[in-house]
Protein backbone atom coordinates (compact mmCIF):
# COMPACT_ATOMS: atom_id res chain seq x y z
CA UNK A 1 0.00 0.00 0.00
CA UNK A 2 1.41 3.40 -0.94
CA UNK A 3 2.23 5.90 1.80
CA UNK A 4 0.88 8.95 -0.04
CA UNK A 5 -2.85 9.12 0.61
CA UNK A 6 -3.69 12.68 -0.48
CA UNK A 7 -4.69 13.57 -4.02
CA UNK A 8 -2.95 16.41 -5.87
CA UNK A 9 -5.96 18.64 -5.17
CA UNK A 10 -5.74 17.92 -1.45
CA UNK A 11 -2.00 18.58 -1.28
CA UNK A 12 -1.51 21.53 -3.61
CA UNK A 13 -4.88 23.32 -3.44
CA UNK A 14 -6.01 22.14 0.01
CA UNK A 15 -9.36 21.01 -1.44
CA UNK A 16 -11.38 17.83 -1.26
CA UNK A 17 -14.54 17.43 -3.34
CA UNK A 18 -17.69 15.48 -2.54
CA UNK A 19 -21.11 15.02 -4.18
CA UNK A 20 -24.28 15.94 -2.33
CA UNK A 21 -26.72 13.18 -1.39
CA UNK A 22 -29.58 15.31 -0.09
CA UNK A 23 -28.89 14.20 3.48
CA UNK A 24 -27.00 15.38 6.54
CA UNK A 25 -23.94 13.49 5.36
CA UNK A 26 -21.58 12.86 6.95
CA UNK A 27 -18.67 14.12 4.86
CA UNK A 28 -15.38 12.58 6.01
CA UNK A 29 -12.18 14.29 4.87
CA UNK A 30 -8.84 12.51 4.42
CA UNK A 31 -6.37 15.38 4.57
CA UNK A 32 -3.07 14.69 6.33
CA UNK A 33 -3.93 17.82 8.30
CA UNK A 34 -6.77 17.41 10.81
CA UNK A 35 -9.72 19.79 10.62
CA UNK A 36 -9.98 22.28 13.49
CA UNK A 37 -13.17 24.11 14.46
CA UNK A 38 -13.39 27.36 16.39
CA UNK A 39 -16.57 25.95 17.96
CA UNK A 40 -14.32 23.47 19.81
CA UNK A 41 -12.47 26.22 21.69
CA UNK A 42 -9.89 26.73 18.94
CA UNK A 43 -8.86 30.33 18.07
CA UNK A 44 -10.19 29.89 14.54
CA UNK A 45 -11.30 27.18 12.13
CA UNK A 46 -8.70 25.98 9.64
CA UNK A 47 -11.22 25.08 6.94
CA UNK A 48 -14.39 26.23 5.18
CA UNK A 49 -17.19 24.44 3.28
CA UNK A 50 -18.69 25.52 -0.04
CA UNK A 51 -21.75 24.02 -1.74
CA UNK A 52 -22.09 24.96 -5.43
CA UNK A 53 -19.46 27.68 -4.75
CA UNK A 54 -21.58 29.22 -1.98
CA UNK A 55 -19.79 29.61 1.36
CA UNK A 56 -21.67 27.98 4.25
CA UNK A 57 -21.69 29.22 7.84
CA UNK A 58 -20.21 26.95 10.47
CA UNK A 59 -22.59 26.30 13.34
CA UNK A 60 -25.57 27.34 11.22
CA UNK A 61 -25.26 25.21 8.09
CA UNK A 62 -22.82 22.52 9.26
CA UNK A 63 -20.67 21.43 12.22
CA UNK A 64 -17.57 19.34 12.86
CA UNK A 65 -19.04 16.36 14.72
CA UNK A 66 -15.97 14.13 14.92
CA UNK A 67 -12.38 13.76 13.83
CA UNK A 68 -12.51 15.20 10.28
CA UNK A 69 -16.26 14.47 10.09
CA UNK A 70 -18.56 17.24 8.78
CA UNK A 71 -22.32 16.96 9.32
CA UNK A 72 -24.85 19.27 7.66
CA UNK A 73 -27.62 20.73 9.77
CA UNK A 74 -31.33 20.65 9.04
CA UNK A 75 -32.34 23.04 6.29
CA UNK A 76 -28.84 23.08 4.79
CA UNK A 77 -28.62 19.58 3.32
CA UNK A 78 -26.81 19.76 -0.06
CA UNK A 79 -29.06 18.74 -2.95
CA UNK A 80 -28.47 15.45 -4.71
CA UNK A 81 -25.54 15.90 -7.10
CA UNK A 82 -24.49 19.24 -5.56
CA UNK A 83 -20.79 20.08 -5.55
CA UNK A 84 -19.34 20.10 -2.02
CA UNK A 85 -15.83 21.51 -1.51
CA UNK A 86 -13.96 21.38 1.79
CA UNK A 87 -11.23 24.03 1.61
CA UNK A 88 -8.28 24.34 4.00
CA UNK A 89 -7.19 27.90 4.81
CA UNK A 90 -3.75 29.11 3.77
CA UNK A 91 -2.07 28.44 7.12
CA UNK A 92 -3.32 24.86 7.17
CA UNK A 93 -2.10 24.34 3.58
CA UNK A 94 1.32 25.71 4.45
CA UNK A 95 1.57 23.35 7.42
CA UNK A 96 0.67 20.46 5.15
CA UNK A 97 3.36 21.19 2.55
CA UNK A 98 6.49 19.09 2.95
CA UNK A 99 4.83 16.85 5.50
CA UNK A 100 5.99 13.63 3.80
CA UNK A 101 9.49 14.02 5.27
CA UNK A 102 8.03 13.60 8.76
CA UNK A 103 6.32 10.83 10.69
CA UNK A 104 3.96 11.61 13.55
CA UNK A 105 5.06 10.72 17.05
CA UNK A 106 1.88 8.66 17.51
CA UNK A 107 2.83 6.60 14.44
CA UNK A 108 6.32 6.05 15.88
CA UNK A 109 4.75 4.65 19.05
CA UNK A 110 2.40 2.38 17.08
CA UNK A 111 5.24 1.11 14.87
CA UNK A 112 7.39 0.39 17.92
CA UNK A 113 4.61 -1.68 19.47
CA UNK A 114 4.29 -3.72 16.28
CA UNK A 115 8.01 -4.27 15.65
CA UNK A 116 9.56 -4.58 19.10
CA UNK A 117 6.85 -5.69 21.56
CA UNK A 118 5.13 -9.08 21.78
CA UNK A 119 5.61 -12.80 22.48
CA UNK A 120 8.98 -14.10 21.29
CA UNK A 121 10.45 -10.58 21.10
CA UNK A 122 12.99 -8.92 23.35
CA UNK A 123 10.26 -6.86 25.01
CA UNK A 124 7.35 -9.26 25.63
CA UNK A 125 5.08 -6.57 27.05
CA UNK A 126 5.19 -2.90 27.92
CA UNK A 127 2.61 -0.24 28.69
CA UNK A 128 1.87 2.24 25.95
CA UNK A 129 2.30 5.06 28.48
CA UNK A 130 5.90 3.92 29.11
CA UNK A 131 6.65 4.02 25.39
CA UNK A 132 5.01 7.43 25.13
CA UNK A 133 7.19 8.76 27.96
CA UNK A 134 10.44 7.60 26.33
CA UNK A 135 9.27 8.78 22.90
CA UNK A 136 8.59 12.29 24.22
CA UNK A 137 11.90 12.38 26.07
CA UNK A 138 13.64 11.24 22.88
CA UNK A 139 11.92 13.96 20.86
CA UNK A 140 13.06 16.55 23.40
CA UNK A 141 16.68 15.38 23.34
CA UNK A 142 16.74 15.11 19.54
CA UNK A 143 15.29 18.62 19.21
CA UNK A 144 18.25 20.15 21.03
CA UNK A 145 21.03 19.00 18.71
CA UNK A 146 19.81 16.56 16.05
CA UNK A 147 16.48 17.47 14.49
CA UNK A 148 15.85 20.40 12.17
CA UNK A 149 13.84 22.10 14.87
CA UNK A 150 15.03 25.71 14.66
CA UNK A 151 12.18 28.20 14.88
CA UNK A 152 12.41 31.87 14.03
CA UNK A 153 10.45 35.05 14.63
CA UNK A 154 10.58 38.33 12.73
CA UNK A 155 10.40 41.14 15.27
CA UNK A 156 10.97 44.89 15.52
CA UNK A 157 12.93 46.13 18.52
CA UNK A 158 10.84 48.78 20.34
CA UNK A 159 12.19 51.89 22.06
CA UNK A 160 12.45 49.88 25.30
CA UNK A 161 15.16 47.76 23.59
CA UNK A 162 13.48 44.57 24.86
CA UNK A 163 11.41 41.80 23.26
CA UNK A 164 9.61 39.03 25.13
CA UNK A 165 11.07 35.52 25.08
CA UNK A 166 8.90 33.24 22.84
CA UNK A 167 6.43 31.02 24.65
CA UNK A 168 8.06 27.74 23.51
CA UNK A 169 11.66 28.99 23.85
CA UNK A 170 14.35 26.65 25.20
CA UNK A 171 17.61 28.17 23.92
CA UNK A 172 18.67 30.69 21.29
CA UNK A 173 20.49 29.80 18.07
CA UNK A 174 21.19 33.21 16.56
CA UNK A 175 19.92 36.78 16.76
CA UNK A 176 20.40 39.08 13.75
CA UNK A 177 19.23 42.47 12.58
CA UNK A 178 18.22 42.85 8.95
CA UNK A 179 19.41 45.73 6.78
CA UNK A 180 17.54 47.40 3.92
CA UNK A 181 18.81 44.75 1.47
CA UNK A 182 17.42 41.93 3.62
CA UNK A 183 20.91 40.79 4.67
CA UNK A 184 21.24 39.45 8.21
CA UNK A 185 23.83 41.03 10.51
CA UNK A 186 24.60 38.87 13.53
CA UNK A 187 23.98 40.41 16.95
CA UNK A 188 26.34 38.93 19.54
CA UNK A 189 25.73 38.14 23.22
CA UNK A 190 27.20 40.63 25.65
CA UNK A 191 29.25 37.97 27.48
CA UNK A 192 31.09 39.86 30.25
CA UNK A 193 30.45 43.39 28.98
CA UNK A 194 27.38 43.92 31.16
CA UNK A 195 24.78 41.91 33.05
CA UNK A 196 21.10 41.75 33.95
CA UNK A 197 20.72 41.33 37.73
CA UNK A 198 17.95 39.03 38.91
CA UNK A 199 17.27 40.90 42.19
CA UNK A 200 17.16 44.64 42.81
CA UNK A 201 17.07 45.15 46.61
CA UNK A 202 16.61 48.74 47.79
CA UNK A 203 19.37 49.71 50.24
CA UNK A 204 19.43 52.21 53.07
CA UNK A 205 22.19 54.75 53.68
CA UNK A 206 24.38 52.03 55.23
CA UNK A 207 23.96 49.72 52.22
CA UNK A 208 21.67 47.29 54.04
CA UNK A 209 18.66 45.96 52.05
CA UNK A 210 15.36 47.30 53.36
CA UNK A 211 12.32 45.15 54.10
CA UNK A 212 8.60 45.55 53.67
CA UNK A 213 5.81 44.87 56.17
CA UNK A 214 5.94 41.12 55.49
CA UNK A 215 9.70 40.88 56.00
CA UNK A 216 10.57 40.62 52.33
CA UNK A 217 13.32 42.65 50.66
CA UNK A 218 11.96 45.67 48.83
CA UNK A 219 12.81 45.61 45.13
CA UNK A 220 13.55 48.50 42.77
CA UNK A 221 11.48 48.81 39.59
CA UNK A 222 14.44 49.22 37.24
CA UNK A 223 18.07 48.08 37.24
CA UNK A 224 20.55 50.98 37.06
CA UNK A 225 23.00 48.73 35.21
CA UNK A 226 20.46 48.16 32.44
CA UNK A 227 19.66 51.88 32.21
CA UNK A 228 23.32 52.75 31.79
CA UNK A 229 23.80 50.05 29.15
CA UNK A 230 20.86 51.36 27.14
CA UNK A 231 22.41 54.83 27.04
CA UNK A 232 25.93 53.62 26.26
CA UNK A 233 27.31 54.55 22.84
CA UNK A 234 29.13 51.55 21.39
CA UNK A 235 31.37 53.91 19.39
CA UNK A 236 33.15 54.57 22.69
CA UNK A 237 34.02 50.89 23.05
CA UNK A 238 37.46 50.53 21.46
CA UNK A 239 39.03 47.36 20.19
CA UNK A 240 41.13 46.88 23.35
CA UNK A 241 38.06 47.21 25.56
CA UNK A 242 39.42 50.51 26.88
CA UNK A 243 36.52 52.06 28.76
CA UNK A 244 38.01 55.57 29.09
CA UNK A 245 35.48 57.20 26.73
CA UNK A 246 38.18 59.25 24.98
CA UNK A 247 36.64 59.11 21.51
CA UNK A 248 38.84 56.15 20.62
CA UNK A 249 36.55 55.00 17.83
CA UNK A 250 38.31 52.14 16.03
CA UNK A 251 35.54 52.12 13.41
CA UNK A 252 36.24 55.70 12.34
CA UNK A 253 37.90 55.63 8.90
CA UNK A 254 40.48 58.34 9.64
CA UNK A 255 41.58 56.70 12.88
CA UNK A 256 41.69 53.33 11.17
CA UNK A 257 44.00 54.60 8.40
CA UNK A 258 46.33 56.26 10.89
CA UNK A 259 46.57 53.07 12.94
CA UNK A 260 46.72 50.72 9.94
CA UNK A 261 48.58 47.60 10.97
CA UNK A 262 48.96 48.83 14.54
CA UNK A 263 45.69 47.71 16.18
CA UNK A 264 47.42 45.37 18.58
CA UNK A 265 45.56 43.63 21.38
CA UNK A 266 42.15 43.65 19.70
CA UNK A 267 39.43 41.51 21.24
CA UNK A 268 37.75 39.93 18.18
CA UNK A 269 34.56 39.21 20.11
CA UNK A 270 34.10 42.95 20.66
CA UNK A 271 35.46 44.26 17.34
CA UNK A 272 32.15 44.58 15.55
CA UNK A 273 29.38 47.12 15.12
CA UNK A 274 26.24 44.99 14.95
CA UNK A 275 25.34 45.50 18.60
CA UNK A 276 24.79 43.13 21.49
CA UNK A 277 21.96 41.30 23.23
CA UNK A 278 21.48 39.68 26.61
CA UNK A 279 18.79 37.51 28.16
CA UNK A 280 17.08 39.24 31.06
CA UNK A 281 15.87 36.39 33.26
CA UNK A 282 14.23 38.83 35.69
CA UNK A 283 11.91 40.27 33.04
CA UNK A 284 11.78 37.27 30.69
CA UNK A 285 13.03 39.30 27.73
CA UNK A 286 15.83 39.67 25.23
CA UNK A 287 17.52 43.02 25.92
CA UNK A 288 19.46 44.86 23.23
CA UNK A 289 22.15 47.52 23.25
CA UNK A 290 21.51 51.13 22.30
CA UNK A 291 21.37 51.83 18.59
CA UNK A 292 19.23 48.78 17.79
CA UNK A 293 15.90 50.49 18.49
CA UNK A 294 13.42 50.13 15.59
CA UNK A 295 15.69 47.57 13.90
CA UNK A 296 14.07 44.58 12.20
CA UNK A 297 15.50 41.37 13.66
CA UNK A 298 15.19 37.62 13.26
CA UNK A 299 15.25 35.60 16.46
CA UNK A 300 16.20 31.97 15.83
CA UNK A 301 15.71 29.53 18.70
CA UNK A 302 15.05 25.90 19.50
CA UNK A 303 12.09 24.37 21.30
CA UNK A 304 11.70 20.86 22.72
CA UNK A 305 9.29 19.57 20.05
CA UNK A 306 6.42 19.13 22.50
CA UNK A 307 4.98 22.64 22.84
CA UNK A 308 2.29 22.21 20.19
CA UNK A 309 0.62 19.25 18.49
CA UNK A 310 2.12 20.32 15.16
CA UNK A 311 5.62 20.01 16.68
CA UNK A 312 5.26 16.35 17.63
CA UNK A 313 6.65 14.84 14.46
CA UNK A 314 9.94 13.14 13.69
CA UNK A 315 11.92 13.40 10.44
CA UNK A 316 11.93 10.01 8.73
CA UNK A 317 15.73 10.20 8.56
CA UNK A 318 15.76 9.98 12.38
CA UNK A 319 12.99 7.40 12.75
CA UNK A 320 15.29 4.44 13.47
CA UNK A 321 17.19 6.50 16.04
CA UNK A 322 13.90 7.16 17.83
CA UNK A 323 13.09 3.43 17.95
CA UNK A 324 16.50 2.65 19.47
CA UNK A 325 16.10 5.45 22.00
CA UNK A 326 12.74 4.03 23.12
CA UNK A 327 14.07 0.45 23.27
CA UNK A 328 17.07 1.46 25.36
CA UNK A 329 14.89 3.55 27.68
CA UNK A 330 12.42 0.69 28.23
CA UNK A 331 15.08 -2.00 28.77
CA UNK A 332 17.35 0.08 31.01
CA UNK A 333 14.42 0.80 33.33
CA UNK A 334 13.52 -2.86 33.85
CA UNK A 335 14.77 -5.29 36.46
CA UNK A 336 16.52 -8.58 35.56
CA UNK A 337 17.61 -7.43 32.10
CA UNK A 338 21.18 -8.68 31.44
CA UNK A 339 23.72 -5.87 31.37
CA UNK A 340 25.07 -6.95 27.99
CA UNK A 341 21.60 -6.47 26.47
CA UNK A 342 21.37 -2.96 27.90
CA UNK A 343 24.87 -2.11 26.65
CA UNK A 344 24.01 -3.48 23.21
CA UNK A 345 21.04 -1.16 22.88
CA UNK A 346 23.03 1.73 24.32
CA UNK A 347 25.55 1.28 21.49
CA UNK A 348 22.73 0.89 18.97
CA UNK A 349 21.13 4.11 20.22
CA UNK A 350 24.39 6.05 19.88
CA UNK A 351 25.07 4.60 16.43
CA UNK A 352 21.61 5.37 15.06
CA UNK A 353 21.69 8.87 16.55
CA UNK A 354 25.06 9.53 14.87
CA UNK A 355 23.64 8.34 11.54
CA UNK A 356 20.61 10.61 11.98
CA UNK A 357 22.83 13.62 12.66
CA UNK A 358 24.86 12.94 9.52
CA UNK A 359 21.74 12.51 7.39
CA UNK A 360 20.01 15.60 8.77
CA UNK A 361 23.13 17.77 8.46
CA UNK A 362 22.20 17.88 4.76
CA UNK A 363 25.79 18.28 3.53
CA UNK A 364 25.89 18.43 -0.27
CA UNK A 365 29.22 17.73 -1.97
CA UNK A 366 28.67 20.43 -4.61
CA UNK A 367 27.94 23.10 -1.99
CA UNK A 368 30.91 22.04 0.13
CA UNK A 369 33.22 22.12 -2.90
CA UNK A 370 32.01 25.62 -3.81
CA UNK A 371 32.90 26.89 -0.34
CA UNK A 372 36.32 25.22 -0.40
CA UNK A 373 37.21 26.88 -3.71
CA UNK A 374 37.56 30.13 -1.80
CA UNK A 375 40.30 28.60 0.35
CA UNK A 376 42.71 28.67 -2.60
CA UNK A 377 42.61 32.46 -2.93
CA UNK A 378 45.65 34.51 -1.99
CA UNK A 379 45.07 37.20 0.59
CA UNK A 380 46.84 40.36 -0.56
CA UNK A 381 47.30 43.69 1.22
Amino acid sequence: MSLITETNAQYYAGQQAFVGAGTAGPVITTFNTDLVSYLNNAPTSNFSVLVNNVLLVEGTDYSLTGANVITFLAGSFPAVGASIIVQLNQTAKNNNYGGYEYIKLNDVINNFLVAYVGPGKLIPNVKRTDIMFHAKRGLQEFSYDTLKSIKSQELTIPASLSVIIPQDYVNYVRVSWVDDAGVQRIIYPVNNLTSNPTDLPIQDADGIPTQGSLGQNLQADQALIEERWKKFNLDNLDGRLNMDFENTNVYNYDWWKLAYGERYGLEPQYSQQNGYFSINERLGTFSFSGGLANKLITLQYISDGLAYDADTKVPKLAEEAMYMHIAYGVLSGRANIPEYIINRFKREKSSKLRNAKIRLSNIKLEEFSQVMRGKSKWIKH
